[in-house]
């Protein structure tokens, strides 16, 4: 039997591809890419967008065309949030909620059987424990992304995630400790911790995100620790100060934004002001060497004036991030903002996310300069061409390198000779 994925969204959800790839991979399955002949094609859906949602039915369809005999598969979070509207994709064959990922190979099993729809969607609910899950390799990549933490309690006003994810609950210390120790025994030599709300880890536990980062960072043929989206709010001075004292934690913090006004981060139910997320900023910069601090930027956010885009355009512009990813609002049903309508036109969205991703890859074209001639340390991930390998520094810049050599893996030192839009270039 052949299996491919295709997925959509998240680190997170690119974990737990993963974890299916493994139990499908354990009883026999071949994994092979979505371009290829399957007997089964398992789409992990996001929903965070309604074009996430506009991605997910249009790749349901195409595989059922052009696989007319085989099972196509829905999971993830498009069917967690709108279990009805996912049911009624008749083209899939299998239906389940990311709740429900660990049990893809019983449902597949059943379907083979049957040979009649399945629909297996369990509801999210208050006081569920992390879902069990782990894996022993991430596709031969010496990164891997390990899931700690499920779930978000924020309730901001434009998100559907609760509905999808449910509440903050987090993987056992000793569980992520057996999973790290086996991803290192497979050659993986850098682990990026993810969660839905990654900073809540351990909330209402006895331990938190830095005892996560000192497990990592304490195994043998680990090389680098580094952390996925954070929240601001949750990143506390202790937590800094620990984190500081860890030499192979990574210094690259993906600080969600979403919004540098005042009166629109209100509107979004967000926990904190500019000046608090500016300070939190200078606090990193302070208490790091070479910190890299990237973000998240929404436009067109309900009621957004030109005047509060500015305001935000005009933060964003202060606080000089390595890299931001701008995108506009996008109105998502069952949410609190759902319910004020979307007042900000389409092309006006459009107009305002250019003027953004034009300023703020200015600002990323000036850092790289200021990487010119300087010495860092690069882990070497992959060759992108013919004699050509990438890697990133500890704060998570992308460089470049010719060798004869095969240097996936190599931790080396280099410095920095050139640079152009994505990257920098070494010699």
């Amino acid at each position: 039997m052949k299996a491919a994925f295709y997925t959509l969204g998240c680190k997170v959800n690119q974990y737990e591809t993963e974890y299916m790839s493994e139990l499908l991979k354990n009883a026999g399955f071949e994994i092979v890419s979505p371009s290829d002949d399957a007997d089964y094609y398992i789409v992990n859906s996001c929903t965070v967008t309604a074009t996430a949602d506009q991605k997910t039915r249009q790749n349901i369809r195409k595989f059922k065309r052009k696989h007319p005999n085989a099972a196509v598969v829905l999971t993830g979070c498009m069917p967690q949030a709108f279990p009805d509207e996912a049911s009624a994709l008749s083209e899939a064959d299998i239906v389940m909620s990311n709740k429900n990922d660990g049990d893809i190979l019983t449902l597949i099993n059943e379907y083979s059987l049957k040979k009649s729809r399945i629909i297996s969607i369990d509801e999210h609910k208050m006081g569920d424990k992390f879902t069990d899950c782990s894996i022993t390799d991430f596709n031969d990549r010496i990164r891997a992304f390990v899931k700690i933490e499920d779930g978000c309690d924020r309730f901001c006003s434009y998100c559907i995630i609760p509905k999808s994810r449910g509440r903050v609950r987090s993987k056992n210390p000793d569980d992520l400790k057996k999973e790290v120790e086996g991803l290192a025994s497979h050659s993986v030599k850098e682990i990026v911790l993810v969660g839905i709300n990654l900073s809540a880890y351990g909330k209402g536990e006895d331990f938190n995100i830095v005892d996560a980062v000192k497990i990592c960072a304490n195994t043998d043929g680990i090389k680098r620790v580094r952390l996925g989206s954070l929240e601001p709010d949750h990143i506390t001075d202790e937590i800094i100060s620990e984190l500081s004292k860890i030499e192979k934690f990574c210094p690259q913090f993906h600080l969600s934004l979403q919004s540098g006004c005042d009166k629109t981060l209100k509107n979004m139910n967000r926990h904190y002001t500019s000046a608090e997320y500016k300070a939190l900023c200078d606090k990193l910069r302070n208490s790091f060497t070479d910190t890299s601090i990237t973000t998240d930027v929404m436009v067109g956010f309900h009621e957004e004036s030109d005047e509060d885009f500015i305001e935000s355009l005009d933060f964003v512009k202060s606080i000089k991030f390595e890299k931001v990813h701008v995108f506009p609002y996008s109105e998502r049903q069952g949410t609190a903002a759902s319910k004020r309508g979307d007042s900000v036109p389409k092309q006006v969205k459009e107009k305002r996310a250019g003027i953004m991703i034009d300023e703020t890859e200015k600002i990323r074209k000036e850092y790289h300069k200021t990487l010119l001639g300087k010495d860092v340390e690069v882990l070497f991930e992959n060759e992108v061409e013919n004699g050509v390998y990438q890697g990133y520094t500890k704060n998570y810049i992308p460089v470049r390198i010719k060798s004869d050599k095969n240097l996936v893996g190599e931790l080396m030192t280099v410095k920095i000779k050139d640079y152009c839009d994505e990257f920098c270039i070494t010699e």
